[in-house]
């Protein structure tokens, strides 16, 4: 297949933004980055992971400026804006990588739950999940429970990080796997998904790393306490600033 040197734009209409709505997730099942900017970004990633290690790479845009590019790219506003509106905020990022064979399970969370006080609200954080890695099942692709982000913050216990992300997962009576939908994807592929919504990865036990790219934002109507987020760094994506937050490029 030759590699896509032009950028397809690709908005989402109102039927799509209809189904975010009511299932708190999209999986368009196109790329999003032309293959050039792809492959300028992965090269990014790569010498990041070689820099900082596989493992610590959250919120990486604040040691490499190099991602405001991607992260702020009209190409991602686009779809981003007919979700959570039209004034946009740059919330944060993450190269989350599996190893093959050791790659670690992620538990079945909500990410409001984690970041729970954060924010006036959690209702229209959402992620981009851009694999830069083929996703699967085997490598432990993401997979989520649709229609379950109207709370945000379920029933949590304790579990083992040596074989989990996190240290806490959602108790097990409250999940019902049969309604998983896997997120399969290819490279410079992508979903959405909203943060209160149940998801979660079993462990990587191929032997192909995966890796995924979450570039995540809000509405700015949305406050970000800066108290209760010392050192985190805002950016104003696209629109004005509608909650009072302290953005670096304000």
């Amino acid at each position: 297949m030759p590699a896509d040197k032009t950028a397809v734009t690709y908005v989402p209409g109102p039927t799509e933004a209809e189904s975010y709505n009511t299932d708190g997730y999209l999986l368009p099942q196109r790329p999003l980055f032309t293959q050039d900017e792809f492959e300028r970004l992965k090269a990014i990633f790569e010498e990041d992971a070689r820099l900082y290690g596989p493992d610590d790479l959250d919120r990486i845009h604040f040691r490499d400026e190099r991602l405001l590019e991607f992260l702020l790219s009209g190409t991602v506003l686009d779809i981003v804006e007919p979700l959570i509106g039209p004034n946009i905020g740059l919330w944060s990022s993450h190269f989350i990588c599996k190893m093959p064979h050791v790659g670690r399970a992620t538990p079945w969370h909500e990410d409001s739950a984690y970041w729970n006080g954060r924010a006036s609200t959690m209702a229209g954080i959402i992620t981009v999940w851009l694999a830069i890695d083929e996703a699967t099942p085997e490598n432990g692709c993401m997979r989520v429970l649709p229609g379950t982000h109207q709370d945000g913050f379920s029933q949590y216990e304790q579990v083992d990080t040596n074989a989990n992300i996190f240290p806490t997962q959602i108790l097990p009576g409250l999940i019902d796997e049969s309604k998983a939908v896997y997120f399969a994807l290819k490279p410079n592929h992508y979903s959405l998904h909203e943060a209160r919504l149940i998801h979660g990865a079993q462990a990587n036990t191929s032997d192909k790393r995966r890796c995924g790219y979450t570039m995540r934002y809000f509405p700015t109507t949305t406050h970000i306490y800066p108290e209760r987020n010392p050192g985190h760094k805002l950016w104003l994506a696209r629109g004005v600033d509608c909650g009072n937050n302290e953005f670096e490029n304000a």
